[in-house]
């Protein structure tokens, strides 16, 4: 029962990164003029991108959310578990509340990108070289972008504004390649665990 249970946990959160990236990438074609530097992804989540991106935001939450149902009675994933609980719960509320909720928009925003990290670090407990390792740095990365990001939406007034004001402390990606290396490392981590516990579970099988 684990063992068909990590299966699916696996494959529904890799249903989920590669359903999100793939929307990410429709979303960005189909709005006028989207720059990868200077435009917010939740940019995104308004006109006309904005059915692509919210559903598919709505939808990584949603497996994720599944997923962890399936994952909770493995004790070595418990606590990546429920990082992974809170994360999907913020990934459905960005494809709820859109940049025009600008304080819940923030906050769902905020939950998803700061448990996204979490998890990826935590889930090195329960692997093992190299890929504890690369958790570790992918997770470290997506923390780090965070609080790169969140210093300059503060300090260049972006987080007040509906203007998206260049800073110092996005290192020459503007703010909207600032946010992606908040994102594009947790969807790698979570793309590399769904593998492992596909892995998993047909290693047990072999192994019986």
């Amino acid at each position: 029962m684990a063992r068909s249970n990590a299966r699916i946990a696996g494959v529904l959160f890799l249903v989920a990164s590669a359903q999100f990236i793939l929307g990410l990438a429709v979303a960005e074609a189909l709005y006028p003029g989207y720059s990868v530097a200077d435009n917010y992804i939740s940019d995104l989540g308004v006109g006309p991108s904005s059915i692509i991106f919210n559903s598919s935001a709505f939808l990584l939450g949603l497996l994720l959310l599944i997923g962890t149902y399936f994952l909770r009675h493995i004790p070595n994933f418990k606590t990546v578990n429920m990082l992974l609980l809170l994360m999907s719960l913020g990934a459905m509320g960005v494809g709820v509340f859109t940049k025009d909720y600008r304080t819940a928009h923030g906050a769902v925003a905020t939950m998803a990108f700061f448990f996204a990290g979490l998890s990826a670090i935590s889930s090195s407990k329960a692997l093992k070289k190299p890929l504890s390792l690369i958790s570790i740095i992918l997770g470290t990365m997506t923390l780090g972008a965070l609080v790169l990001f969140s210093s300059g939406m503060i300090t260049s007034g972006s987080l007040t504004s509906d203007i998206a004001y260049d800073s110092d402390f996005y290192m020459g990606l503007g703010p909207g390649g600032m946010e992606h290396m908040i994102v594009y490392p947790a969807l790698i981590w979570l793309t590399l665990f769904s593998g492992h516990l596909i892995a998993l579970s047909e290693k047990q099988k072999n192994s019986q």
